[in-house]
């Protein structure tokens, strides 16, 4: 697409938005950053600040309290719009008077919610939402005491990403829109309560907890869980939460944080959160993990007992530059979080575990990004790096695409470079813009001022255009190639041949060599050899979860009857939406499958996030 053809397709996107907020009523001006996923305007009148007074019912399955929302009215406009998605409004109040003003829920629309709109006056500051969330909220998943680890206590974990945040705060719920919060959250005294903000280490008397972020943040990390839970200190700007019986395996697992955080200042610039911590969440989280500030959210199916897939903690470390501190303006921009992320956590354990190790994870991705680009089909314009998600839930977007085909951007560019005058345009561009968010065109024009300037050369080489506005990959990706992984594909080779696998040579292979293994095994097999390879390496009992899900893939496939209690086992305690929907998926592709699938889901169902249950309802077929 050439500059002209993107600038026309950027007005088309404008003014659908412009359409969008006409139908809720409103006289719009449109701006370069217009968000199509938020009925607010922020650049009317803007919230800065939210105090959160709430209290969690698990009875009731609610979230019920206020949110005083602190507003800049920038325009002297009469209207606060903020976002809702099945939120319960009772009553608003504006400034400290307590006096109630008039507003009104405009039209509901199919993910979106509806726009609240509130009379303010021109010198309102202070506007209070008196709330109460649903049990349905889409971004809150209530647990029983039998679905946590410790089976005594309930559990609550929302997942605002990327526009749920709406569904228990009502809010500007837009990655453009930057917010300070303080919160006040009670909760049973039994358990304890932790945000993405300044957090505690024990639990209180009376169940009240008090919270502070003072860095803004964007409305899709604001993030809260409530549990049986405990600290463990990690180190010095490091810790770890967890279930009882979970805390000291995470902190095991995560032991190596401290030295990922000094990595990471080393390449980019100093962490500006002051604290990173995590917490292991019970199995039915739907994400490998959810950058939060300073409180990451991680799902235990990365507690594997070697250490072997804490990239994923790198990945969410990394977040605290790209997405956390520099972060996308809209859901179209989605690369530019999840992008040079990837980036960031290859370099990480680069320097952890060494050039091998490194060049294991990005070939794996790239085959997860080929993957990707053969399943959307090579044209399809949800393989271009910025994104068009008119009329579609942003969630569409959240593909391997943007993580995988936007970290090999990023590596072509150092690749033409050198990574020393790379590292300086990051560094650089991280700290210029720490705090704000940025439009895909904004940064293609700080990458031309200050990385670029006009080569023409530069330009015909790199082929941006081609990578961030075209189709599948250009013809000058990087291919990443492993040395460990040929000695793989040497093992593979001779089992296919007939070798026993008892005889292969696999001594001192990680969780990547497996996984590369695994991939690139026959998609049919017999029992009998299917049988082999478990009697070899134990597969179906692996306690890792990445080995797990490419084996019981296999499996399913070829009908290899071991594995089936397992994984109906693992169906029924994972949630994790990237290991069940693909599962589900393969089962499907048969009859049989699609009867066994539907058996399960009928009792898993209820334990997954919202998050991943939307996902696999459609390939089931299943009404509620």
């Amino acid at each position: 697409m050439t500059a002209l053809a993107r600038r026309i397709t950027n007005c088309i996107l404008l003014a659908f938005a412009a359409i969008v907020l006409l139908n809720c009523g409103e006289n719009v001006e449109t701006s370069e950053a217009v968000d199509i996923h938020s009925f607010s305007r922020p650049d009317l009148v803007k919230v800065t600040h939210l105090d959160l007074d709430i209290s969690v019912d698990f009875s009731k399955k609610e979230i019920a309290g206020t949110a005083a929302l602190h507003i800049e009215n920038i325009s002297g406009g009469s209207e606060l719009i903020l976002d809702t998605r099945d939120l319960t409004i009772e009553k608003v109040v504006i400034d400290d008077q307590g006096t109630e003003t008039t507003f009104s829920l405009g039209e509901e629309k199919p993910f979106m919610g509806q726009p609240l709109n509130i009379v303010i006056e021109s010198g309102t500051e202070i506007v209070t939402v008196h709330y109460r969330s649903s049990p349905e909220a889409g971004a809150v998943q209530w647990l029983t005491p039998e679905q946590t680890a410790g089976k005594k206590h309930p559990f609550l974990f929302t997942q605002s990403q990327a526009i749920l945040a709406r569904t228990w705060v009502p809010c500007q719920d837009s990655p453009g829109v930057r917010m300070t919060y303080n919160a006040r959250v009670k909760v049973d005294p039994e358990l304890m309560a932790v945000m993405s903000a300044e957090n505690p280490t024990e639990k209180t008397e009376d169940g009240v907890y008090t919270f502070r972020m003072t860095q803004p943040i964007p409305s899709y990390l604001l993030a809260l869980a409530v549990g049986d839970i405990e600290y463990r200190s990690l180190g010095t700007t490091s810790g770890v939460y967890a279930e009882p019986s979970m805390i000291e395996k995470s902190a095991h697992e995560f032991a190596e944080v401290e030295r990922m955080i000094e990595i990471s200042e080393e390449l980019y610039g100093k962490y500006l959160w002051e604290k990173y911590d995590i917490i292991v969440l019970p199995p039915s989280f739907p994400f490998g993990g959810m950058e939060n500030p300073r409180l990451t959210f991680a799902t235990p199916t990365i507690i594997a007992g070697d250490r072997s897939l804490t990239s994923l903690i790198a990945h969410e470390l990394a977040h605290s530059w790209s997405g956390n501190l520099v972060t996308n303006a809209t859901w179209n921009d989605f690369w530019l979080n999840e992008g040079f992320t990837v980036y960031f956590e290859n370099r990480i354990m680069e320097a952890l575990y060494g050039e091998n190790y490194a060049r294991m994870l990005a070939q794996l991705g790239h085959q997860d990004c080929m993957d990707e680009i053969e399943s959307l089909g090579s044209d399809s314009k949800d393989t271009h790096l910025f994104l068009d998600l008119r009329e579609r839930d942003p969630d569409d977007g959240m593909t391997n695409i943007a993580y995988e085909k936007g970290r090999l951007f990023l590596k072509a560019m150092e690749d033409y470079y050198g990574r020393e005058k790379f590292d300086a345009f990051l560094r650089k561009y991280f700290e210029e813009h720490a705090f704000q968010s940025m439009t895909t065109d904004e940064f293609l024009t700080y990458l031309n001022t200050n990385l670029i300037k006009d080569d023409a050369a530069a330009k015909e080489a790199l082929r941006i255009e081609d990578w961030v506005f075209g189709p599948a990959l250009p013809s000058n990706s990087p291919v990443p190639r492993s040395d460990e992984f040929a000695q793989v594909e040497a093992q593979i080779e001779a089992w296919t041949t007939g070798t026993a696998a008892s005889n292969l040579t696999t001594e001192n292979w990680t969780t990547h060599h497996w996984l590369h293994f695994l991939r690139n095994m026959p998609k049919h097999l017999t029992n009998q050899q299917l049988s082999d390879l478990d009697k070899a390496f134990n597969l179906t009992e692996s306690g890792n979860s990445e080995i797990q899900f490419l084996w019981y893939t296999l499996g399913i496939r070829n009908n290899y009857q071991p594995i089936q209690e397992p994984l109906e086992a693992f169906l029924k305690n994972v949630g994790r939406r990237k290991f069940i929907k693909p599962l589900y998926e393969t089962l499907a592709e048969t009859p049989a499958g699609l009867e066994k699938a539907r058996e399960i889901y009928q009792t898993a169902r209820s334990g997954y996030h919202p998050v991943t249950y939307l996902s696999v309802d459609p390939i089931l077929g299943f009404e509620q």
